[in-house]
């Protein structure tokens, strides 16, 4: 049974209507024993929407990077649109809520195509440029490294980190412009900084594990398109979605508006 058949015609399983949930760890255990087949999917949509950026800025390294630099820009177009479809499809998974994940993740990755993309565009570029103009560097010679600047983008990252999952979030969920999305993101990540920290910390997990054991964990990157940028999601958004639910109030009108849809 192939990983987008057998599945299209039936929401996902959900739980029981008056099932109270668990939290921590078993939580996550639970979503992941689950979801894992939903997960993947989510996955190796998001991983085909970031790749044509990841290696054509990859390739240029080694040939003319301002040309390979535009270029990676102009294919990174769809990953602001896949971020915010993603992102739903998972708080679809937190919320409990059953669902299409093909459906879902095409629905929303057309509304908010357009409207998100500069946001994925930033993203992925500020993301490459530090990965492979100063971490890649650094980690192969420490010698290069200046203490305090390593100090200073470590903290940019980790508040970049912080603010990024409410951006996608705010796409999926409130209809809104940039600027203010933006704006509350910073404003919602720095307000509620010990969730915002725990979530870049806890997102950043499996990526760390693979950079920091590298070459040793050179046999588990073809889990990359797989699973982990959806196990990375997941492990922030146990933390932040709370927050950013209880902002918007997000499930309690949702469950409202599946109510009202049931009565008529």
């Amino acid at each position: 049974m192939g990983l987008f058949s057998g599945g299209s015609d039936r929401p996902g399983p959900g739980v029981q209507k008056d099932e109270p949930r668990k939290k921590g760890l078993l939580r996550f255990f639970e979503i992941i024993a689950r979801e894992y087949r939903d997960l993947m999917k989510i996955n190796i949509l998001f991983f085909l929407s970031v790749l044509p950026a990841t290696v054509i800025f990859f390739l240029g390294l080694s040939g003319t990077i301002q040309f390979a630099a535009m270029l990676s820009i102009i294919a990174a177009y769809p990953v602001g649109g896949a971020a915010a479809a993603s992102l739903f499809c998972i708080t679809r998974m937190l919320r409990d809520d059953p669902g299409f994940v093909w459906e879902d993740f095409k629905r929303k990755f057309r509304e908010n195509l357009r409207q998100a993309s500069i946001a994925g565009v930033v993203a992925t570029t500020l993301l490459l440029t530090q990965i492979f103009f100063f971490w890649v560097p650094v980690l192969a010679d420490w010698e290069i490294a200046s203490i305090p600047l390593i100090f200073v983008l470590l903290l940019l990252f980790l508040l970049f980190m912080m603010i990024i999952p409410y951006v996608f979030l705010h796409y999926a969920y409130i209809n809104l412009r940039t600027f203010t999305i933006i704006k509350n993101s910073t404003l919602i990540a720095l307000s509620n900084i010990g969730r915002s920290f725990m979530g870049a910390i806890t997102g950043l997990i499996p990526w760390a594990a693979l950079f920091f054991f590298f070459p040793l964990s050179l046999i588990f990157f073809p889990l990359i398109p797989l699973i982990v940028f959806a196990l990375s999601w997941l492990l922030s958004l146990m933390w932040v979605w709370p927050v950013f639910d209880k902002k918007f109030s997000i499930e309690e009108t949702l469950n409202k508006e599946r109510e009202e849809k049931e009565k008529q």
